[in-house]
């Protein structure tokens, strides 16, 4: 199908009238059919209950000497931006200062302002940059706010709603990437020019400072606060993968750290890490991909190649993420998707190690903070399918303190947790994990991901719990290639022609649980979002024997004109480039709205996107709808008309986008 044979290139206009009159007819006969029934409003009601819990973990940053946290619950469901002390956080119930409502400020504004982050300025941490979304969306609106006064500072720096990349340089300016008009934007919609920009002066005499080509993705600037290492560094985003950074010189000149464009580079005080992709040959010693490398980072500039590996992978294990306090590195490693968690030293000779403790024996630990600048702090959070989440708080060579533990929100009396491996096409062993009760009589549902060198790991869902596991519901989570489990060539052998090797993955693991005895493939249903989605798009097209239902949220389906929608250029590196004729041949084969067809008998499907999704398209999932209908197709399609990338803005939409599918999931499969 070329752009001049597709009839539903309308559905793209995102706002468009006639788009929207599609969406709500789509919409009220999808609610009509699942939301009619007790069990809906039960569910929903119960997931609610979930994500409104006051005792609930509110899940702190450090910043100075306070613990910040942003918190949505019933009577603030846009939530409240605020601060506390360590002391007044280990009690039951902290006293909070509130910094913003954000309710508040919505209606005072008569706007459908939806939080999104919050940069605060080292070292006094008396200035923020607020990033506020207009119904979830990525783009955001930048406010500077006076931590002092808890108010928004008068003429000082804001942007207009843009997808901008904004950092502190000091009190009176920052490094601002965003859109100043025509030409300052990448393909990808992202910044290509960082400036900077000081206090007091209008934002079109702002400096600038970097420039990236047109086809990258993105440029950035930013600054090392750290006390005594203060430093400046400038770079982009040539593709999703790549990036090529310098170092700003006191003559204001850029040095290249010269690294490979696809590894990862992190600068802490004498230190420089290097995180590989591939393989690295210097002074004639290979650094294997996956390897984490450390150097003096002033002699490297000089040009010295003096590396020490800290971390070496082999078939079985990778490195998730390395987190800096002010004198040790923690290393989380992944063992066949089992967490491992190290502490190394740096010293005069070679690096001590130890391990640290915290890390479960089936499940996740996750680094969620540190105070690099000032002490040996680390809050380490603890979870599993089975096991709610845990905070701690510990200070290296210290002892573990729990500061919070997460309520049991569902019974897993009965319900056990196993690992297994399929084989795929190819003989690749992948993992998966199986969460279930003795009785294997109920429905299955197998989650996927499978792209970006992501990785998913085992962790504790309530609104899981209650909206599938208490239904019967047996849950499996597939490791599959595309992802980060086994580090940079895990993800590599499923890159863009390879990208098949990703689905004959997961409908390996699918047929492997109906060998195993675990369900049959009419009661087997599958879910992914975003990249999952369009896994999701691919499992009901090429494999659709193989499940009895399909859920695609937030899908990318069309892969001819996806480098055409929003963000989508900035994917190329994962799938290819369409119009390159060599890309289109391999991407016709899976693109999902190419390959759905009249006659041939799908499983049912539920398509669920979101308007203000400016990172996917909504037009994916429309497209593919209007598709299927008009080949003679019955999917269910829902829409949510806010919420971005996450298709909701606040809880109660959250709990009803959940349990509509869940919904849609038990009237199928059970």
């Amino acid at each position: 199908m070329t752009d001049d044979a597709d009839p539903y290139l309308w559905l793209e206009d995102v706002t468009g009238e006639e788009a929207l009159d599609w969406v709500r007819a789509r919409n009220a006969e999808t609610t009509a059919v699942l939301t009619d029934g007790e069990r809906f409003e039960t569910t929903k009601a119960r997931l609610l209950e979930v994500l409104d819990a006051d005792d609930r973990i509110p899940y702190p940053r450090r910043r100075g000497a306070y613990l910040y946290n942003f918190w949505q619950d019933a009577a603030h469901p846009r939530g409240l931006w605020r601060r506390t002390t360590l002391e007044q956080y280990r009690t039951a119930k902290p006293e909070w200062t509130v910094l913003l409502d954000v309710d508040a400020l919505g209606e005072s504004e008569g706007e459908n302002w939806v939080w999104k982050s919050a940069s605060v300025l080292k070292p006094d941490y008396n200035l923020a940059l607020v990033e506020l979304s207009r119904g979830g969306a990525d783009a955001t609106v930048v406010r500077e706010f006076d931590l002092r006064t808890g108010e928004f500072v008068a003429d000082g720096f804001t942007l207009p709603e843009a997808k901008s990349r904004v950092s502190w340089i000091d009190g009176d300016s920052v490094y601002v990437g965003t859109d100043f008009g025509e030409g300052s934007l990448t393909t990808s919609g992202y910044p290509r020019i960082v400036k900077r920009w000081r206090r007091g002066t209008p934002l079109a005499e702002a400096e600038t400072v970097f420039e990236g080509k047109p086809e990258d993705v993105s440029v950035y600037a930013y600054r090392d606060h750290t006390p005594g290492f203060e430093r400046d560094f400038v770079g982009r985003f040539p593709d999703f993968f790549t990036s090529e950074e310098f170092a700003v010189t006191p003559s204001g000149d850029l040095a290249r750290i010269e690294v490979p464009l696809d590894a990862n580079v992190d600068v802490h005080r004498d230190w420089l890490l290097i995180t590989l992709r591939s393989d690295w040959t210097v002074d004639g010693k290979t650094y294997l991909s996956g390897s984490l490398l450390a150097a003096d980072y002033t002699a490297f500039m000089a040009g010295g190649r003096d590396l020490t590996e800290l971390f070496v992978p082999d078939e079985h294990t990778s490195l998730s993420g390395t987190a800096w306090t002010r004198n040790h590195l923690i290393l989380a490693e992944l063992s066949d998707v089992k967490t491992r968690l190290e502490v190394l030293t740096p010293g005069p000779g070679e690096w001590s190690r130890a391990e640290l403790p915290g890390a479960p024996e089936v499940g996740s630990a996750d680094v969620i903070d540190t105070d690099p600048d000032e002490s040996d702090e680390y809050l380490l959070n603890v979870s599993g399918y089975l096991q709610p989440a845990t905070l701690l708080r510990g200070e290296v060579g210290g002892d573990l303190e729990t500061l919070r533990q997460a309520p049991a929100f569902f019974d897993a009396e009965g319900l056990t947790v196993e690992q297994h491996f399929a084989t795929s096409d190819d003989g690749t062993k992948v993992p998966y994990f199986v969460v279930r009760g003795a009785d294997t009589s109920g429905p299955t549902l197998l989650y996927g991901y499978g792209g970006f060198e992501v990785s998913l790991t085992p962790g504790y869902s309530g609104g899981l719990g209650r909206g599938w596991l208490e239904h019967g519901g047996t849950y499996v989570v597939a490791n599959i290639r595309g992802g980060g489990e086994y580090g940079p060539a895990w993800h590599r052998a499923a890159l863009r022609e390879n990208r098949p090797r990703a689905y004959e993955d997961f409908a390996a693991v699918a047929r492997d649980l109906v060998a195993r005895g675990i369900t049959k493939p009419e009661r087997l249903g599958m879910q992914g979002g975003s990249n999952g989605g369009l896994l999701a798009g691919v499992m009901l097209t090429r494999y659709p024997e193989l499940f009895g239902a399909v859920v695609s949220q937030v899908p990318l389906l069309d892969l001819r004109r996806y480098h055409l929608l929003l963000a989508g250029a900035s994917w190329m590196a994962e799938w290819g480039d369409p119009d390159d004729p060599a890309d289109w041949a391999y991407l016709s084969g899976f693109s999902p709205y190419h390959n759905v067809h009249s006659g041939t008998k799908y499983p049912p499907v539920f398509f669920v996107t979101s308007t203000r999704d400016d990172r996917v398209h909504p037009g994916h999932a429309r497209k593919m709808a209007a598709r299927m209908i008009e080949l003679g197709h019955s999917p269910h399609y829902y829409e949510n008309i806010e919420g971005g990338h996450g298709a909701a803005a606040d809880n109660s939409q959250r709990a009803f986008m959940s349990a509509i599918v869940y919904e849609f999931l038990l009237r199928t499969l059970a």
